[in-house]
């Protein structure tokens, strides 16, 4: 059964225009696309070895390197919103 509320929306639908970021959350976005990113990118640098191939420039390899920027970015992200989950905490109590 479906009510509808007095501002004519149904209860019980989800409303997508909220916008529930809390902080860190930009940080962590980022990093899984940096993450992502070097992901690919080792992929890219590892098949030719494995397929006898010439190996790519040093650049290629590189930018591997972002998979560990990634990580770093999502956890500083996962840490700054415990921090604000916490402050929230104290405050309540």
């Amino acid at each position: 059964m479906r009510s509808e509320t007095p501002a004519g929306r149904v209860s019980g639908s989800v409303d997508t225009a909220v916008d529930d970021s809390g902080p860190g959350d930009g940080l962590v976005k980022a990093g899984v696309v940096v993450f992502a990113v070097g992901a690919l990118a080792t992929l890219v640098t590892v098949a030719p070895l494995l397929l006898g191939t010439d190996p790519f420039p040093t650049v290629a390899y590189l930018v591997s390197m972002l998979m560990g920027v990634g990580f770093a970015l999502a956890a500083a992200g996962v840490l700054r919103s415990v921090a604000a989950q916490r402050r929230q905490a104290r405050r309540a109590s």
